[in-house]
């Protein structure tokens, strides 16, 4: 199977949309794309929504039809996360597991704190830079558990299966071994990262330590349930915690399965890219941020 992105509009721009299309149709990488790689389970597929280095939030959407990636906005402004020193943006290739998904009605028993209502977060530690929409097949490796705003938000730590060092990184402590200080360095990133934004420092639970890869997979494992429950209509795609898309093309029991006749479907964009608008030079700042203080 042959995943490439669909470019809507300009980067940097409200109306951008990257999409991704299988074989030439567009599916949804929050629904279509299948959680596992192989048969054994234990290669992921995950959708880079963020290359390392660049500061556009980018994320899949969770509201539109096939959810496309596009750039979060608050406050009618699109939102670039700011340098806090020494980091350069996001500093791992940024992205999401297809077919998972955070229930923000559940609290998790380590957390005591409900998911976010995203599918999961990961960090493919990778040594290239991947790009907005690329579907990479990764090797889950551990995860930490940032508390958010009071919700439980994993970041899974990953690596891409093709990178030079995939055999010899099979667990967290291997991370540390091959790649030391990342871990450390992952952790104080977001721990900061809101504090340019007037936002306190982001906390987390097991005392921010990351666990191995056996807890993290049960994560998988649990968010996948999660999601299989929302794309079988097991229990409803919008309340008053949360309303997600749940079109898709490829879910063979899902009652939201829809064909390429449905006005849904061929109402979407053709691939329509323009080059990038120019980003406020105000992005490129750096942040000189004191341990345990705030702006």
């Amino acid at each position: 199977m042959s995943y490439k992105p669909r470019v809507v509009g300009a980067p940097n721009t409200l109306e951008h949309r990257v999409y991704i299309e299988k074989d030439g149709q567009v599916v949804s990488p929050f629904h279509d794309i299948p959680l596992f790689a192989n048969a054994e389970k234990t290669i992921v597929n995950m959708i880079v929504e963020i290359p390392r280095w660049t500061n556009a939030k980018l994320e899949i959407s969770k509201e539109e039809a096939f959810n496309p990636i596009k750039q979060d906005v608050k406050k009618g402004k699109l939102r670039y996360v700011r340098n806090c020193f020494p980091h350069h943006g996001y500093i791992w290739n940024y992205g999401a597991l297809p077919q998972t998904w955070e229930d923000p009605t559940h609290a998790h028993p380590d957390t005591q704190a409900a998911g976010d209502n995203d599918p999961l977060d990961v960090c493919e530690i990778g040594e290239n830079v991947g790009y907005t929409g690329q579907v990479k097949q990764v090797k889950i490796l551990g995860t930490m558990a940032l508390l958010d705003e009071g919700e439980t938000d994993w970041k899974l730590i990953a690596i891409d299966v093709n990178d030079p060092l995939a055999s010899k990184l099979n667990d967290i402590e291997d991370v540390e071994k091959h790649l030391p200080g990342l871990l450390r360095a992952t952790n104080e990133w977001f721990r900061i990262y809101k504090i340019p934004d007037g936002k306190p420092e982001n906390t987390f639970a097991f005392g921010g330590e990351a666990k191995n890869r056996k807890y993290a997979l049960e994560v998988v494992h649990e968010t996948h349930e999660a999601w299989r429950r929302l794309i079988s209509k097991s229990i409803p795609n919008e309340t008053d915690k949360y309303k997600i898309s749940t079109s898709n093309v490829a879910v063979a029991d899902s009652p939201y399965k829809v064909a390429a006749t449905d006005s849904t479907y061929s109402s979407l964009p053709k691939d329509s890219r323009l080059p990038a608008a120019p980003i406020d030079p105000s992005v490129d700042k750096w942040f000189f941020i004191a341990a345990g203080s705030s702006l």
